[in-house]
């Protein structure tokens, strides 16, 4: 009998361990108490087309012309003025060239890097609504759980994610989407860990091309960038060994600079998808050690506690604004200039051919 029950036991205990696990995950996504969301109505993310301008670099100085809008960060699980990001603001900028749209993320934050271990240096995510349904709360906003979301079940509340913790990350590089990771499939960074994801909820989470259904080898890492703190003193690059790259606790700010075509080849729903002259819906996350601290999953400030507008502008809409006062006198000026030359060549050409032919004088006695 005892035999029995050290059997049940040992069969029983994986199972109890991986409920608690399970209990400890959920645990950490619950609000303290009821959501409630005053959202900044007036905010939104303009994104011009401004072709040729960014070199995807980290650095702030492609962007210096660049009108971006400030957000106050808040926690997320519980967007209180109280527990605001201490500091500074967020700046947010993006603009587009017709095939990729860029972001460029400011934020004000003392210098704080750990190499190998990402939960000690700041991190940041772009979310993007995916499917109709998708709310920002919950990060999609599916009601299943963890063993129930699928494809079928949370359909219409797929969001898309790029991740970037830079605990690996050299300053100034560029990662996301490579060769390696792209060939297997997946949305992975194993050199950066600036990875492409898509969620459901906060339980049901997935790098592109894997998920509850199996894993599916077309998808791919879209997302490209890097990052940058206004302490560095070289410009000419940092490699692996110049690691921690500045003192600790310095002052500056932090630019965190990226890339993603505005179509991509997704075919599984896990990519939003970007149309020039439309509206999409976006949100920023912030992680930061404060105090020193590792921050967790869940602990991480926000932009706003709703999606953000994000704006793709027409590059059309900004040539017929400026056509008349611009375009307009230039080419009328050329016109004109062309008329004239055209003018004095006519006249040129009709003198050489009409002139009447003098014929030169003889004398009488050299005939």
């Amino acid at each position: 009998m005892l035999r029995k029950l050290l059997l049940l036991l040992q069969l029983q205990l994986p199972i109890l361990v991986f409920i608690s696990v399970s209990i400890g995950r959920v645990n950490s996504h619950q609000e303290s108490g009821e959501w409630s969301c005053e959202s900044g109505s007036e905010t939104r993310v303009d994104a011009e087309f401004k072709p040729g301008l960014i070199s995807l670099d980290g650095h702030a100085e492609d962007w210096k012309d660049i009108d971006g809008f400030e957000f106050s960060l808040l926690p997320a699980l519980d967007p209180h003025p109280d527990h605001e990001y201490k500091a500074g603001k967020m700046t947010v900028k993006a603009l587009h060239d017709g095939h990729d749209v860029f972001f460029m993320l400011q934020v004000d934050g003392d210098y704080a890097y750990s190499k190998g271990n990402s939960k000690k240096c700041p991190s940041v995510s772009l979310m993007f609504q995916i499917g109709d349904s998708a709310t920002y709360h919950n990060m999609g906003g599916c009601s299943q759980g963890t063993g129930s979301c699928t494809n079928k079940t949370c359909k219409g509340h797929e969001v898309d994610i790029m991740h970037f913790s830079i605990g690996n990350a050299i300053p100034g590089r560029l990662y996301g989407g490579n060769l390696v990771d792209n060939s297997e499939g997946n949305g992975g960074d194993r050199f950066g860990h600036l990875v492409d994801l898509y969620s459901w909820n906060p339980h049901c989470r997935y790098l592109d091309g894997l998920g509850p259904s199996g894993n599916d080898t077309s998808a791919q890492n879209d997302w490209k960038g890097a990052w940058w703190h206004s302490s560095f003193d070289v410009n000419s690059g940092f490699v692996e060994e110049d690691s921690p790259y500045s003192s600790d606790g310095k002052q500056g700010t932090y630019y965190f600079e990226f890339s993603r075509p505005l179509r991509t080849m997704d075919r599984l729903q896990q990519d939003a998808q970007f149309t020039i002259g439309s509206l999409s819906k976006m949100s920023v996350a912030f992680w930061y050690p404060v105090d020193g601290q590792p921050w967790h999953g869940s602990g991480h400030y926000s932009v706003d506690c709703d999606w953000v507008p994000l704006d793709i502008s027409s590059g059309n809409s900004m040539l017929t604004s400026t056509g008349p006062s611009a375009s307009g006198n230039v080419s009328s000026a050329f016109a004109l200039l062309l008329s004239v030359v055209s003018l004095c060549v006519s006249i040129f050409v009709g003198y050489r051919l009409f002139r009447p032919k003098s014929i030169p004088f003889t004398p009488m006695e050299n005939l």
